[in-house]
C-alpha cells in the first residue's frame, strides 16, 4: 500500500467529493475551536494596535491575508513606521519564524500525497496548525490532505477576521489587553496535555522538556527557542529508530 492509500484509508473510496469535503471540514472543525477563541482575540488586538498607530484596516486585513505570521506583523508595525531597511526587515522576519524549518521538516512525510493543497499547507503553516496537523487522530474515512488544509484555512481565516475587524473598529474598542498573549501560551498547554494522555510512552515529551530546560538554563529566555529545537531534532533523529521500534511494540 503506497503512502497516498494510506492517507485515505479504507474507508474513504467510494465517498462522493463533495461529501468528502463535508467531512473533512466536519472534523476539522472541533480542533480548531481552541484557536478561534486565541487567534480572534489576538487578531483583534493587533488590528487595533494598528489602527492606534495610523494606519488603514487595509494594512492589518491585508498583512494577515498574505503574511499569516502574527509575531511579525506586530513587528512590521514599528518597522512600517521606521526609516526603509529591507535587510532589517529580512533578518528579523528570519530570526522570528526560524522555528518553521522545523515544522518544514517535521511534515515531510505528512504532506506527500496531498496534490495542490501542499503549497497553501506550505504557506499557511502556523504553530497551531502545525500542532493540530502533527498530532491529531484523523478518522480512515477522512482524506488526511483535506483535514489539514481545512485546519490551516479556518485558522488562517480566524486571524484574518480577527485583524480585519481590528483595523475596522479599533477607534470604538477601548479594553485592557494586558496578558491577553498568555491565550496562546495555555492553548499549547492544553494541547500538550491531551497529546500527553494519548501517548502510552512519553519519551519523546520527556526529552523535548528536558532539552528545552537544559537550553533556557545555558542560554537564557530570550536566546533559547533556537537552540532547543536543533537540539530535540537532532537527539529525535538519533533516536527515532528506537522511538519507533518502542512505540511498535507498546
Amino acid at each position: 500500500m503506497n503512502y497516498v492509500q494510506k492517507q485515505k484509508g479504507p474507508g474513504y473510496q467510494g465517498i462522493p467529493k463533495r461529501q468528502q469535503y463535508w467531512r473533512a471540514l466536519k472534523t476539522a472543525f472541533p480542533y480548531t475551536i481552541p484557536i478561534f477563541a486565541g487567534f480572534w482575540f489576538l487578531g483583534l488586538t493587533y488590528g487595533i494596535y494598528m489602527n492606534v498607530s495610523g494606519f488603514s484596516f487595509l494594512y492589518p486585513m491585508l498583512m494577515s491575508l498574505t503574511i499569516f505570521a502574527g509575531s511579525v506583523e506586530f513587528v512590521a508595525v514599528n518597522m512600517l513606521l521606521g526609516a526603509f531597511n529591507p535587510l532589517q526587515a529580512l533578518t528579523m522576519t528570519l530570526m522570528i519564524n526560524a522555528r518553521h524549518l522545523f515544522y518544514g521538516i517535521s511534515m515531510l512525510d505528512k504532506f506527500k500525497g496531498t496534490g495542490l493543497k501542499k503549497i497553501y499547507l506550505i504557506f499557511g503553516m502556523c504553530d497551531e496548525s502545525f500542532s493540530i496537523n502533527y498530532t491529531a487522530d484523523i478518522p480512515e474515512d477522512v482524506d488526511r490532505g483535506l483535514f489539514m488544509f481545512f485546519v490551516t484555512l479556518l485558522n488562517h481565516f480566524y486571524w484574518f477576521s480577527g485583524a480585519t475587524l481590528g483595523g475596522i473598529f479599533g477607534s470604538f474598542i477601548q479594553f485592557n489587553t494586558e496578558g491577553l498573549s498568555f491565550v496562546m501560551t495555555a492553548m499549547f498547554v492544553v494541547i500538550f496535555m491531551e497529546q500527553w494522555l494519548k501517548d502510552k510512552k512519553h519519551t519523546s515529551a520527556l526529552l523535548g522538556l528536558g532539552l528545552s530546560l537544559i537550553c533556557l538554563l545555558v542560554f537564557g529566555a530570550d536566546n533559547f527557542i533556537i537552540p532547543a529545537m536543533i537540539a530535540i531534532l537532532g537527539v529525535l533523529t538519533l533516536l527515532r529508530a528506537p522511538l519507533e521500534k518502542g512505540e511498535e511494540n507498546g
